[in-house]
């Protein structure tokens, strides 16, 4: 597992919750191709509300339930490594925002790491 800490860029993807490539959901696509890439991290987080270009009101309020509620796809890596992923979001995205802010992780751990920290304290206090 790479170790990332320090500078970073953070890449956030604002789509659709409905928008799909090749007959799956997009932001699945997204997550996978980060994998597959070797980026450091992706998570997606669905929004309750919100509205982009079409200036069209998404909700998930009872009374006004919406089908395509705003989801956000948030990666996290190096400059460089982002810079390289880029033209597979520029692929992927025909509507919707990319964002890329720079970040400055200060810990990213992997569960066995944690565990490993755990197992070597214990060890310690022996």
């Amino acid at each position: 597992m790479t170790r990332l800490t320090g500078d970073a860029v953070r890449v956030t993807v604002l789509i659709g919750e409905t928008d799909t490539w090749r007959h799956k959901p997009l932001y699945a696509e997204i997550v996978h191709r980060a994998h597959a890439a070797g980026l450091a991290g992706a998570s997606v987080f669905r929004g309750i509300e919100g509205y982009g270009a079409s200036s069209l009101i998404h909700t998930s309020r009872l009374l006004s339930l919406s089908e395509d509620l705003p989801v956000a796809v948030v990666i996290v890596d190096t400059r460089a490594r982002v810079r390289e992923f880029l033209p597979q979001l520029d692929e992927l995205v025909t509507e919707g925002l990319v964002i890329l802010d720079d970040c400055e992780v200060i810990r990213y751990v992997g569960r066995d790491e944690i565990q490993d920290e755990a197992d070597t304290q214990g060890k310690r206090s022996l």
